[in-house]
């Protein structure tokens, strides 16, 4: 008899997707803006209404300064600015949503969402739980193996390993060397120059991985990829930046808060604190319905 999947939400895509969708009339009695948990809200009843799920995590973001990754790389998502005040406000309701919902939230001060997420994953496929990671993030589907799922909620895109090799020219297990090599402007991560996705997705398809495209350097020069002789010398020369590069896009999966309590079984859902959180932000009696019913 197989287990149930687990359902591992990036909860910070949602959120900022419902900041920039939903109206910003959407306010609560002392006029501060309230769209982005509302937006959230409605995704977490849509998911829960369509997989009837009961093991469930949500993963917050609480490092987006204080990751181990600034320590190495200060640049690293440098190139966001800081979210405003009207929004960070709106992440604890989120969270607080969430949680009245019956549902585990992680955070971590040093480990982001995807950590939680990976360690999460690593722990529950242990003890046979297919896995299906919710988020739109790329660097995400490195945690996919067979049976699981990477799941762009919003867009209906529900894709197992085989079909995010041929969304992203490459395995699951080679997406962290794939980012490293052709670089991720969403987390400020620079690449090799003259490195892009499709030389990166070559490149690991003919050697496998990173580390073996860097001890049989020689062999790029005869691979039938535009500019082979140039693109050589151009992994010769940024060798340490790839490197340093793959140490920030390889998710980790033994973040010990997360290990310390890592039980997500659904509980039931809070009516009281529902309904005075919804009070608080003045929703709507629609929404309060389907969340009391989910």
């Amino acid at each position: 008899m197989s287990l149930p999947p687990v359902y591992l939400i990036d909860a910070s895509v949602y959120i900022f997707r419902a900041w920039f969708s939903v109206p910003d009339d959407f306010t609560n009695a002392r006029g501060e803006p309230t769209n982005a948990a509302y937006g959230f809200c409605g995704f977490l009843c849509s998911m829960l209404e369509q997989t009837s799920a009961q093991h469930v995590a949500v993963a917050f973001d609480e490092s987006l300064t204080t990751s181990y990754r600034n320590e190495i790389y200060p640049a690293y998502k440098a190139n966001r600015d800081p979210a405003p005040e009207d929004l960070k406000r709106q992440f604890q309701w989120a969270r607080s949503i969430a949680e009245c919902l019956g549902l585990r939230c992680f955070a971590d001060p040093r480990f982001e969402a995807d950590d939680l997420i990976g360690t999460l994953a690593e722990h529950w496929r242990a003890r046979g739980h297919p896995v299906c990671v919710v988020s739109s993030d790329k660097d995400l589907a490195q945690l996919v193996r067979p049976g699981d799922h990477w799941w762009d909620f919003s867009r209906n895109e529900k894709l197992g390993a085989a079909q995010i090799v041929q969304k992203f020219g490459v395995t699951p297990e080679q997406i962290a060397d794939y980012l490293a090599l052709a670089g991720d402007a969403v987390d400020n991560i620079p690449g090799i120059p003259g490195v892009g996705p499709k030389s990166a997705s070559a490149l690991l398809q003919h050697f496998g991985d990173m580390d073996s495209i860097f001890n049989r350097l020689e062999e790029v020069q005869h691979l039938s990829i535009r500019g082979a002789k140039s693109l050589q010398q151009k992994l010769r020369t940024h060798r340490a930046a790839a490197e340093l590069a793959r140490r920030l896009t390889v998710i980790q999966t033994n973040v010990a808060s997360a290990l310390a309590r890592p039980e997500i079984q659904r509980n039931v859902v809070d009516t009281a604190g529902l309904n005075r959180l919804f009070d608080q932000l003045q929703f709507g009696g629609m929404l309060r319905q389907r969340c009391l019913r989910v």
